[in-house]
């Protein structure tokens, strides 16, 4: 996870940076350097955040099974801890899922695969209308209108 990433999860969470250190158990400095770059963004903050996304919305749960969408054979599903732990939807966070035949090693490994599949984009993919709105660029104002943000660049 990048930077720019990171900052733009963050702004779909509608936290603050401050709120977001509170969330995620790290100081303010550590948020502030991993938006700017300086540090990378550690694999259980990137985990944490990604899982977040994730469960934000109501229909989220409700997303088809990997195993589904996948085509899995029942030979790799019942040796998928996946399967066994009934995380269809969340087959990206477990470690060791088997995937594409394989079972995904290490974190940076696993995450190279799951980028590139649907299970993972749905997972954390906007959401609702409203933050869809909120991802691009747009926030209400005091009097409830809506209202563009300049110089920010959101990932959406």
């Amino acid at each position: 996870m990048d930077a720019k990433e990171f900052h733009s999860l963050r702004q779909r969470l509608q936290k603050t940076q401050k709120q977001m250190a509170q969330l995620l158990g790290t100081s303010l400095k550590a948020i502030q350097s991993f938006e700017q770059g300086w540090r990378k963004v550690p694999v259980h903050i990137e985990r944490q955040v990604l899982f977040l996304i994730s469960n934000r919305g109501e229909d989220r749960r409700k997303s088809p099974s990997c195993w589904d969408i996948r085509d899995c054979s029942t030979k790799n599903r019942e040796a998928c801890p996946a399967w066994e732990f009934n995380l269809g939807h969340l087959c990206w966070f477990v470690n060791g899922t088997i995937c594409r035949g394989e079972i995904q090693g290490s974190w940076p490994q696993k995450m190279r695969v799951c980028r590139t599949c649907e299970v993972f984009a749905q997972a954390v993919k906007p959401g609702d209308p409203e933050e869809k709105g909120r991802s691009r660029g747009r926030r209400e104002g005091k009097d409830g209108k809506r209202k563009s943000v300049r110089g920010r660049a959101f990932i959406g």
